[in-house]
């Protein structure tokens, strides 16, 4: 480690998150969408050893936080991926890619979300809705999202303590009546251990292929770097807080997916469009916990859906606002302040990716959950090769320091799990490749417009940074 240095790290920013509300944001964070959504698809790659890709899951996205503790107490500023690779790298192209990245990941997943959310609608209603109805609603779920974006509602930090609470609350539910059903002996423990893949596919391609799935339920983590310049010292908590946060998502996972493998067969939990809520019935038939969480679980994939669309839509306003994409993505309201025309933007991508995957795809929530986790799972990769670059940048400030092994370990897995070789399927590159090559589309006037003018073309980094 380099020198300390007494100096407070100077901020425009309101210092107000101790070690108790970072936990919680980060705990909410990676709370939502994936584990109410997709265990049952995990379930279906691997069978009943549905834990093992959440613990796999787990750990290689434990590899990527300390590469990004070591940055963001080294850098500790309110900056991402994309500026981490900036300093690393300084290559403007490869920085937009990773920006663009991020900000697609955003629109995927509050994509999966919409999607989500109208499944445990319909459940929470007993209706027995169609593929059609459930994209409506879907479409119409992401329309308020719209609506609240453009009207300029973000969630403060006491806001986010309550959806923590809630979304939590769900999750407990269902490991204390899985826990009371194993106990009662109303549950078969030996699914358990049992793996039955599915196709031709053998056992290691079906766990990577589960765990390049799982990784969608762990993502958020990564969010609260951003934090950085809200958070009392956030050299000395930042470290202690991801990784708890980080274990104790991890341990309700695993929890989670052995008490639903062990209440509900294999076959029926991956059919099931509301996994968590067929657990419950299934665990506690007499009590009315199966009506009550279709409607938690609508509260935690909406909260992931707002908190993903205003991400994305402050990111693409953020790169127009700097001359690489078309400025007319920058235009705000006069009144309302918002970005309103990047809101609109992101708000389209989702509907075509809606409605897209809705008639393409068997499974819309699973093709979108887990072209989210590809794109963020590509960024991981560029950060954990990114802090092993920047180690010849040195700090007058003590920081954390991951091992190099460590994060060889953390590009290596993730890469993997990029590749075809992980056996995730071909829908999600088409649909990540489009995204991307619509965001090298809408920056070629803007390249060649600066050009003409001699003007430098990228992402510029901050004062702060430099």
């Amino acid at each position: 480690m380099s020198t300390s240095t007494s100096e407070p790290e100077t901020t425009e920013l309101r210092r107000v998150m101790g070690p108790g509300l970072l936990l919680l944001f980060i705990v909410g964070d990676i709370l939502g969408t994936g584990v109410y959504a997709l265990t049952g698809q995990v379930a279906g790659e691997v069978g009943g050893a549905a834990w093992l890709p959440f613990l796999i899951a787990f750990v290689i996205a434990t590899l990527t936080a300390l590469s990004y503790l070591e940055l963001v107490t080294k850098y500790p500023k309110a900056a991402g991926a994309a500026l981490y690779v900036h300093k690393a790298f300084g290559v403007h192209f490869f920085t937009f890619i990773v920006a663009f990245a991020v900000m697609c990941s955003g629109i995927t997943s509050a994509a999966t979300a919409s999607q989500a959310f109208a499944a445990n609608l319909a459940a929470g209603v007993e209706w027995e809705a169609s593929k059609t109805s459930i994209m409506l609603m879907a479409l119409a779920f992401m329309t308020l999202a719209m609506a609240i974006n453009l009207r300029g509602v973000s969630e403060s930090v006491k806001a986010n303590v309550v959806l923590t609470l809630i979304e939590l609350s769900g999750l407990v539910i269902v490991i204390l009546i899985g826990f009371w059903a194993i106990g009662g002996g109303d549950a078969d423990f030996s699914r358990v251990t049992a793996f039955d893949t599915p196709g031709d596919k053998n056992v290691f391609v079906a766990i990577t292929t589960a765990t390049s799935l799982a990784f969608f339920a762990m993502v958020g983590f990564e969010d609260s770097v951003n934090m950085a310049e809200e958070t009392q010292e956030p050299r000395k908590i930042f470290p202690r807080m991801m990784l708890t946060g980080l274990g104790i998502t991890g341990a309700i996972y695993v929890l989670v997916s052995i008490c639903a493998v062990a209440l509900v067969p294999v076959g029926d939990l991956a059919g099931s469009d509301t996994p968590l809520t067929l657990v419950v019935e299934r665990g506690a038939p007499d009590l009315p916990f199966d009506r009550i969480l279709p409607f938690i679980s609508m509260f935690a994939v909406a909260n992931s859906a707002l908190i993903n669309m205003l991400m994305a839509s402050r990111l693409l306003y953020g790169m127009a606002n700097q001359g690489v994409l078309p400025h007319a993505l920058a235009k705000v309201h006069e009144q309302r302040r918002t970005p309103w025309a990047a809101i609109l933007f992101t708000t389209g991508l989702a509907f075509a990716l809606i409605v897209y995957v809705s008639y393409a795809s068997a499974d819309a929530v699973e093709v979108l959950g887990g072209t989210t986790a590809l794109l963020l799972l590509a960024v991981f990769a560029v950060v954990n090769g990114a802090v092993l670059v920047l180690r010849r940048e040195r700090v007058d400030r003590d920081h954390f320091r991951t091992h190099t092994a460590i994060a060889v370990a953390g590009a290596v897995a993730c890469l993997y799990l990029v590749t075809p070789l992980s056996g995730r399927d071909a829908e999600q590159y088409e649909i990540a490749g489009l995204l991307l090559l619509l965001g090298v589309v809408l920056s070629v006037p803007v390249y060649l417009l600066r050009r003409k003018h001699g003007e430098e073309v990228g992402i510029s980094e901050p004062d702060a940074l430099s």
